[in-house]
């Protein structure tokens, strides 16, 4: 027989957790989190959702989308240990972060040259040109 864990009511675990009553609400709905239970009406999670919250905090601040944390989570066979569904996806999101970042630096790039520009027309702008092709 499994022992007894404590249960939380929503309220508690948000607290605990440091996100908003909402935010469990929408991992439950959206199958990251798994249905509470249900005492009188009222949801009840396991101490082991917190260790779940916690996970999903980590993901969302390393740019993983709800999709890819749902991923994360159930997307794998169970005989496949977190570390290597991390990995699997954190390659993923590195290749994604490194185009975003390639990205920003041009933009960068283009904003910096139209500062220095002191055109009067358009068809004199020299970043225009150099960036319209």
């Amino acid at each position: 027989m499994l022992p007894q864990q404590n249960l939380w009511t929503i309220g508690e675990l948000a607290r605990r957790a440091g996100v908003q009553l909402s935010a469990i609400r929408y991992y439950e709905t959206a199958g990251i989190l798994p249905p509470a239970s249900r005492v009188n009406g009222r949801r009840h999670y396991a101490e082991n959702t917190l260790l779940q919250l916690r996970a999903i905090k980590v993901a969302r601040a390393a740019g993983f989308t709800t999709r890819e944390v749902r991923v994360l989570f159930g997307g794998f066979s169970e005989q496949i240990i977190p570390s290597a569904r991390w990995n699997t996806l954190a390659r993923q999101k590195l290749g994604e972060l490194d185009a975003q970042i390639e990205r920003a630096q041009a933009m960068k790039q283009i904003l910096k040259d139209g500062l220095a520009c002191d055109c009067l027309t358009l068809d004199q702008c020299e970043t225009l040109a150099r960036y319209a092709v």
